[in-house]
């Protein structure tokens, strides 16, 4: 009994020790590996901030997030909210708050260099040098629509609005000290892909834009890995307060017969991006995208109809509470 008890002693010393270096040291900094090009300036021109405002409000969906939660069906229905922030999502990690991201010097990113704004889009590590969860799928971008998301956010009226840190619980804190990274594709230039009805541009906005690959593959919910086929659905979003309850399961978006675009013609899908949400609390970001002009809808087409078939029929999308 007494070697039980010793060995029980030993293990709560063990873990409450684990704990305890999780909670002091989960904020790891990058800065050294990371560090910020303080010489990059970003000239802003109309056609910089006109574009950065397209990707803003449209494929990109920055306003589909760093909005208040109470916002998003003004959005939806076509008006520019500013970007103030304050949209919450539940994860077991983190509850996780989008910032302010209007050129407010203290709620905002008024504060921040262009250097320290271009390594949070392309690698994921904020002002502070720590990173978190990959949510916005900026590591590919390139270079000048980060350039001019950048030249728009400058351009844009600051708002002074406080938005509360992302909550982080021990399990989150746990990944984000073990297993949580920059983002790095490796690649030392990000050149532009030619905006045109083509595979490759529509792969750009799938991949590096609009983060349809984010969403439409199974991933695990803790560490956010992808373990299924890409674009072949799978993705549970878990019921929270910010869908009421509801929780849903990305569709398939491959040429499968299991997809849920099988059958569709180019129409039928533009018809279908510009229609919106058909549930109100929907984790697709309906609005933002069906702001998509004409090219971008049918670049998109064209590379979901090339992607390579793959089983897996997802036979219920929402599901409501308690269900």
């Amino acid at each position: 009994m007494k070697i039980i008890l010793r060995i029980i002693g030993v293990l709560a010393v063990i873990v409450i020790a684990l704990v305890v270096f999780i909670q002091l040291t989960y904020d790891v900094d990058f800065t050294e590996e990371y560090p910020v090009n303080e010489d990059l300036s970003v000239e802003i021109t109309p056609e910089r901030v006109a574009h950065g405002e397209y990707l803003a409000y449209g494929p990109a969906h920055c306003a589909s997030c760093h909005i208040p939660m109470e916002d998003l069906q003004a959005i939806d229905n076509g008006e520019k909210r500013p970007l103030i922030g304050g949209f919450e999502l539940t994860l077991p990690p983190a509850t996780l708050r989008a910032p302010n991201i209007t050129p407010d010097v203290e709620t905002g990113i008024g504060g921040l260099s262009d250097g320290e704004l271009y390594r949070m889009m392309r690698y994921n590590v904020m002002h502070d040098g720590t990173t978190t969860i990959e949510l916005m799928p900026f590591a590919t971008m390139s270079d000048e629509d980060i350039y001019s998301i950048i030249a728009f956010l400058r351009s844009q009226e600051p708002v002074h609005n406080v938005v509360e840190p992302t909550e982080w619980t021990m399990m989150g804190k746990a990944i984000k000290r073990f297993a949580l990274k920059p983002l790095d594709d490796g690649l030392d230039e990000h050149p532009e892909v030619e905006k045109a009805v083509t595979v490759e541009y529509g792969e750009y906005l799938a991949e590096s834009v609009a983060n349809c690959r984010g969403c439409h593959t199974e991933r695990d919910l803790k560490s956010g890995k992808y373990i299924g086929p890409f674009y072949a659905g799978g993705f549970n979003f878990e019921p929270s307060p910010e869908t009421q309850g509801w929780s849903f399961v990305s569709p398939n978006l491959t040429p499968d017969e299991s997809g849920v675009m099988h059958g569709w013609n180019e129409s039928a899908f533009y018809a279908r991006m510009k229609a919106g949400r058909s549930h109100m609390t929907s984790p697709m970001p309906w609005g933002t995208f069906s702001r998509m002009d004409s090219t971008d809808m049918s670049a998109l087409w064209l590379f979901f109809s090339n992607l390579e078939p793959v089983e897996n029929d997802i036979e219920q999308i929402a599901f409501e509470p308690e269900e």
